[in-house]
């Protein structure tokens, strides 16, 4: 592992957003959702694809906070156009558990 420098963590732009829609992503090569993400008036909404179809079903994930990568290129996923990444961890198996603040907090919160 490489050391980095301040400067460098600050390159990435990690935000704090909720989830307003969330969407079967049938055509995608893993099981997946189409996810779009309200990250406050300065930023708006964003989306993505997200492989969090086994811990979360898109009903619940309507409403969780989630933190993201805000500064990546846009990645074409498919016929989908990716415009952050959502933050997550394995589990035992790989499964992703999605980084989520523990309190409310305001949309579009920086992580620092």
């Amino acid at each position: 592992m490489t050391d980095i420098s301040f400067d460098d963590f600050l390159k990435v732009d990690i935000r704090v957003g909720t989830v307003v829609r969330a969407e079967s992503y049938p055509e995608a090569r893993n099981p997946s959702y189409k996810l779009y993400v309200d990250f406050g008036p300065e930023i708006g909404e964003r989306k993505t694809s997200a492989q969090v179809t086994v811990h979360y079903t898109a009903e619940e994930l309507i409403g969780k906070q989630v933190a993201a990568v805000i500064n990546f290129p846009n990645k074409q996923i498919g016929k989908f156009m990716s415009e952050i990444l959502v933050l997550g961890f394995p589990d035992d198996q790989g499964a992703v558990v999605l980084i989520e603040p523990n309190r409310q907090v305001a949309n579009g919160g920086r992580l620092f």
